[in-house]
């Protein structure tokens, strides 16, 4: 089960040399009745009796155990050695995601806690390590009927229903330690800038001693060929430096570009931080040249206006649910994507594991990252979002592919938006959050109805009929005054400011090509009537005269729901190049 056990490195945006992964068969507990603490369980000195294969939850078929029931309460334990290439350094231990609540010994020490289901979290645990035989402890707690937590499409009754699916409990991306000096590069924060031919990096240290006169070294290169250097000074009583490093002009170099999903072009980095000549530290990084702005009404990538075809993706597998089998598997999400027309996916109600965005990077597709939305609102839920979501905002930052920002989906967690203003100033508040953690990219309120302030008027519409279509969206008046889901789509008082208008949620036509059962929104009886309805829906898009871009759901059918292009175990229900050709306005 190597390549099932996710052994690549699970953060390619931020690598050092020294590292190494803890994934694999871990010993597994259920607490239904809440013992585990009382009797020591986190002492580790007591072996547990099931076997569980991480990072996979333990609803999944991948984990080795594959029970549906609620375990809101589960506990891992296993055993490491601290390599011996990690001697005279700090150790660093890393969760890509635990969900929801995570309690973390080492040797019976606790070194973590952490809140969040789908944000990533590390503990130095250096003080509480042993010369060998150390044994890790994981106590994780869910909430599984809780309508009050960020939970994005798991379900909170027994069987999966409606649009809902199998829940995660516990550990569902990779664990894995690295090595760091005492005083390291804690993280980078990289903007781009096309227009001054820049890049601004702003690079922030961890445990900067006193009086120390730090550097830090940026070289950057495209393909081996050296683009730029500079080295700049973390001042006395700082922990960060900000730099303007110069990228010449690309065009007269012939080397990169600014980066597209047409033409994704990335540029290494490499951070080295150094105490007069001795290196401290030394990261691997990338980034794209690339912008994302509105100007005259239109979405602008690079400066032109940009028309976005993306793909609804829930990002859901099978045997793994929530968690990719295989970096392998991520990829050919991607590539199924790219092949089928889409220059974009909405990753809907999942903050997605850092290697897709990798390959979304890499490969070259759009990317709008919304976060796993709670259902109910209340105090505690603006408290547990909110800290939820500056953890996503600061951790997909650096990707060149996320372009847009939702924080909010469908009135999830504001189901009374409309009328209540606690749960209107939720929703601004989100939007002016996430503006004043990211200047690069346009933020969605809530997507789909019941807009507030937005810089994208963004639509879900499952109307099938060609003529109602075109119709519909003739006229920016006809569109934004519509109602498709019986929903008014901007709240009173926030009316719509001549944002441009995406149709961010549409089709989602069924058409069963397995033997599973489920639903769609409407329905084909065979391969020509799927072409012919999918076409019904995509060209009004491209024809109707106000739409500039659009989202198709879905990628894959995905449990109950058999409305995907793709079946759930991706294969295309009609040839690639018939979607292609529908999908592109062809």
């Amino acid at each position: 089960m190597t390549e099932q056990l996710r052994a690549e490195h699970p953060r390619p945006q931020f690598m050092r040399n020294d590292w190494v992964n803890l994934n694999g068969e871990w010993e597994f507990e259920f607490d239904d009745e809440q013992r585990g603490e009382a009797a020591g369980w986190h002492s580790g000195r007591e072996p547990f009796s099931k076997r569980i294969q991480v990072p996979f939850a333990y609803q999944s078929k991948l984990s080795g155990i594959g029970d549906t029931d609620f375990h809101d309460t589960v506990w891992y334990r296993t055993g490491f050695d601290v390599p011996s290439q990690f001697e005279g350094k700090r150790t660093l231990l890393h969760f890509g995601a635990v969900d929801y609540e995570a309690s973390v010994w080492v040797n019976g020490i606790l070194v973590a806690k952490h809140e969040g289901g789908h944000t990533p979290f590390r503990a130095d645990i250096t003080n509480a390590l042993q010369a060998e035989g150390n044994v890790l402890v994981v106590k994780a707690v869910d909430y599984s009927k809780d309508l009050d937590l960020p939970r994005g499409k798991q379900y909170w009754m027994r069987e999966s229903a409606s649009i809902f699916y199998t829940r995660t409990t516990g550990i569902w991306q990779t664990v894995w330690m690295e090595a760091v000096s005492a005083v390291h590069v804690d993280k980078v924060k990289i903007t781009p800038d096309i227009d001054r031919h820049e890049v601004r990096v702003a690079v922030f240290v961890k445990d900067v001693p006193a009086g120390a006169a730090l550097r830090v070294k940026a070289t950057v290169t495209y393909e081996g060929q050296p683009v730029a250097e500079d080295v700049f000074t973390i001042r006395e009583g700082r922990s960060s430096a900000v730099r303007a490093i110069g990228i010449e002009d690309l065009s007269e170099l012939k080397i990169g570009g600014f980066w597209s999903p047409e033409h994704p072009h990335l540029y290494d980095v490499v951070f080295t931080l150094l105490d007069g000549d001795v290196v401290l530290d030394e990261v691997n990084s990338y980034f794209g040249m690339r912008k994302v702005s509105i100007a005259g009404g239109k979405l602008c990538l690079n400066n032109r206006p940009y028309y976005l075809r993306m793909v609804l993706d829930q990002g859901y597998f099978p045997d793994g649910i929530l968690t990719p089998p295989s970096d392998e598997a991520i990829k050919q999400d991607v590539e199924l994507t790219k092949a089928m027309g889409f220059n974009g996916a909405r990753k809907h109600q999942k903050l997605e594991d850092p290697r897709y965005l990798y390959w979304c990077d890499k490969l070259g597709l759009a990317v709008w990252s919304e976060a796993a939305n709670a259902f109910e609102y209340s105090d505690e839920y603006v408290r547990r979002f909110t800290n939820e979501w500056i953890e996503s905002v600061e951790r997909g930052y650096n990707h060149p592919s996320i372009i847009v920002w939702v924080p909010i989906n469908e009135s999830w967690g504001v189901p009374n938006i409309p009328v209540n203003k606690l749960q209107q100033q939720h929703a601004m508040s989100m939007y002016h959050l996430t503006k004043s953690l990211d200047e690069m990219r346009p933020v969605i309120s809530n997507d789909g109805w019941e807009l507030v302030k937005t810089d994208l008027f963004s639509i879900h519409d499952y109307e099938w009929r060609r003529e109602v279509l075109m119709d519909r969206y003739s006229t920016a008046d006809k569109a934004v005054s519509a109602m498709p889901a019986n929903r008014v789509l901007a709240v009173e008082g926030y009316p719509y400011e001549g944002q441009p208008i995406l149709v961010s949620e549409f089709g989602g036509i069924f058409y069963n090509k397995s033997d599973r059962e489920g639903w769609g929104y409407s329905a084909a009886a065979d391969d020509e009537d799927f072409k012919k309805r999918l076409r019904d829906v995509v060209q009004p898009m491209y024809l109707a005269g106000v739409v500039q871009g659009f989202c198709y759901t879905q990628l894959t059918d995905v449990e109950q729901e058999i409305n995907g292009l793709l079946t759930y175990d991706r294969k295309p229900k009609v040839p690639l190049e018939d979607i292609k050709a529908i999908v592109q306005g062809r």
